[in-house]
């Protein structure tokens, strides 16, 4: 059986939660920071796992930013009460993926530091649909008025 690593975070106030799932281990991980304007602005420490599973709960959703920029493809997940950014999402067909910032990690240890920056500024809209849809991590829920992801 494989070992499962969880991670769960929030923002600021925990309007927005999610939970992060990986047989990887944990500092084996690797974390990017996108060199695109939002993330740099954001300081986002990102992490995904095409062999994981990501839960994601909103408590309010009234007070969820589901932000676009760019190509658009994407929507960057961010709680408008205390400004934090948790995670973006890509849907394709039936399937989401994500990719989450683990700067909003309850307790990140064991995580290595940032591998490295990356710059998706050349990626045509279909490259880059293409390269979430392998790369991301499965959404395995998204739970609009939940309380927790546990």
């Amino acid at each position: 059986m494989t070992t499962q690593h969880r991670f769960t975070g929030s923002c600021h106030c925990g309007n927005l939660e999610l939970a992060f799932e990986t047989p990887t281990t944990p500092g084996e991980l690797v974390l990017r920071s996108c060199q695109c304007s939002f993330c740099r602005r954001h300081g986002t420490r990102n992490v995904t796992d095409p062999a994981g599973l990501v839960d994601i709960a909103i408590a309010d959703p009234s007070r969820l930013l589901r932000y676009r920029f760019g190509l658009k493809t994407a929507d960057f997940l961010v709680c408008t009460a205390c400004g934090v950014y948790v995670a973006a999402v890509y849907a394709e067909g039936d399937k989401t993926y994500a990719t989450v910032n683990t700067n909003t990690f309850d307790d990140p240890a064991g995580l290595p530091e940032v591998s490295g920056s990356v710059d998706y500024d050349a990626e045509s809209e279909a490259e880059r649909k293409s390269r979430r849809a392998a790369r991301w991590t499965p959404v395995r829920r998204i739970a609009e008025g939940a309380a927790t992801t546990d």
